[in-house]
Order: C-alpha cells, then structure tokens, then sequence
C-alpha cells in the first residue's frame, strides 16, 4: 500500500470514528430526554419517596434503564474520543514523517542534478596569465559543457565559439565546465588585453 493509499485509509478510519461519535451522542441525549419526561428524575433523583416506597410520578424501571444506558454510553464515548485523539495523532505524524521525506526527495535530486556530470565538447589546451580567460577563473584541462549559447547539442565546430566570442566583445559569456567531476560555473567577458585574441586560451575539440 503505498503512503498517500495508507493516508486515506487513516483518515476514513477517523471519520468512521467521529460518525460513531456522534452517534453515541445523540443516543445519550435521547435518554436525557427520556430523563427529562419523567418529571426530570435526572441522573441523581431519588427513585423512591419519603416513606421509602417506589415514586409514582415517574416510571421507575424507564428511568433506571435510561440511567445504566447514559453511563455505559458515557464510556463508550470516552474510550472513542480517545481512539479519535490517538488516530488523529498518528496522522498528523504521518503527515510530518511525509513531509520531511517528500523534503529530503527534493533535496537528493538537486544534489544529484548539480553532481550530474554532462557530456562536454571541448577542452581548454591553454591559458595565458592576465588573460580573460584567466581572469574569469577558466583553468587548463577544463571541459566546456557551455560555451555561452553553445552546448554539445549544437556544436559542430570551433567557428561556433569563434562567432559567440566576436558576438560578445564586453559582454559576459556563461560558461560551464567540468573539473574534477563537478560542474562549475564561470563567467568570461571577451575583450582587449595585451595577448593574442579577446580570451587568451586555447580551446580544442573533443574527440567523439
């Protein structure tokens, strides 16, 4: 059975509950009036007169039968509203337990996204101190997983990086790369320095 199954067949439990509940109340009532039409005898009316005799204002054998049944319905309604108390409770627990799991599902998946190492299409061959490159955080070995709006799905060549560098000339360019089986996150601006190109690495396909 299944957890959200488990929670319905937990709550239809509870209404059963709470419809024997309410049942039992509207029997206690219905002796209470019964109670209430004999001279309102109640719960602790004497059932006999000053001499010790049987009243005769009231039908004694009616009263003492409502009496017994209102205290057996008492218990029963007691030991009920603890049943209800108790499933309630579990319940809430299982709503809690639920919600933690339901929590820590989420939290594995994004750890397993952000761990997900993606196919790369090029690899950093090179990286000139001061550079762009350098600057950025872009590191020798590193594997391009996106290079801008290049990624492994649309890349065919490397006049593909060439056209988003010249595109970008001081704008910055996202860029994803894996490094040590993880994937990081780095932000390129191509422009002028005192090197060759407006990046100062070398990239290299490769090889599928």
């Amino acid at each position: 059975m299944s957890d959200e199954q488990s929670q319905s067949t937990a709550m239809e439990e509870v209404q059963q509950l709470v419809k024997k509940k309410d049942a039992i109340e509207a029997q206690i009532k219905a002796y209470y009036d019964i109670l209430e039409g004999q001279s309102q005898a109640g719960m602790d009316e004497p059932l006999v007169d000053v001499e010790g005799y049987p009243r005769s204002d009231i039908d004694v054998y009616q009263v003492r039968t409502a009496r017994h049944n209102i205290i057996c319905l008492q218990n029963d309604h007691k030991a009920l509203m603890k049943q209800i108390e108790e499933a309630l409770h579990q319940l809430h627990a299982r709503d809690r337990e639920k919600h933690r799991l339901d929590e820590a599902e989420v939290h594995q998946e994004t750890m397993e996204q952000e761990s997900r190492v993606l196919p790369a299409f090029a690899k950093v061959g090179t990286v000139s101190p001061g550079s762009p490159a350098s600057i950025s955080g872009l590191q020798v070995g590193d594997e391009i997983i996106e290079f801008g709006s290049v990624s492994t799905q649309n890349f065919q060549n490397l006049q593909n990086i060439a056209k988003v560098v010249q595109h970008s000339e001081g704008k910055p360019i996202s860029i994803t790369v894996t490094r040590n089986g993880q994937n990081v996150h780095l932000s390129l601006t191509p422009q002028r320095w005192s090197g060759r190109g407006l990046l100062g690495c070398n990239i290299v396909p490769l090889q599928k």
